[in-house]
């Protein structure tokens, strides 16, 4: 259960997360620093929507919550990765650590769902 439970926030925390810039693009530079290529803001949004999408499908079966925790990993990984790697540089905004903290509590929550084997 806690699998389910942690790919169905993580989920809505990707599909939020992803339709903030979609919906409102303004607010979404406010925080995180004006954006030259919002092409490129948009396609990482879209596929944060269609994650989460994946994650929120999860069924309590051992094949779905697999597909939804590497889903989620994956995701997770990359954009800490990402977060981790610019913004101490100055390429992306330092407020995207705060994204980085989110994403491996993530991880971590993974992980311990996992071990858990529930």
């Amino acid at each position: 259960m806690l699998q389910l439970t942690t790919a169905r926030l993580h989920g809505t925390f990707n599909v939020v997360n992803g339709l903030w810039p979609l919906i409102h693009m303004r607010s979404f530079e406010a925080v995180f620093g004006p954006k030259k290529d919002k092409w490129l803001v948009r396609t990482v949004a879209g596929l944060l929507v269609a994650n989460g999408l994946v994650q929120l499908a999860a069924r309590d079966t051992p094949h779905s919550l697999e597909q939804a925790r590497n889903v989620g990993l994956g995701t997770a990984t990359t954009l800490a990765a990402i977060d981790v790697a610019y913004a101490p540089r100055g390429r992306i905004s330092k407020m995207y650590l705060l994204d980085a903290v989110a994403e491996v509590a993530w991880i971590l929550s993974w992980l311990l769902a996992k071990r858990r084997g529930s």
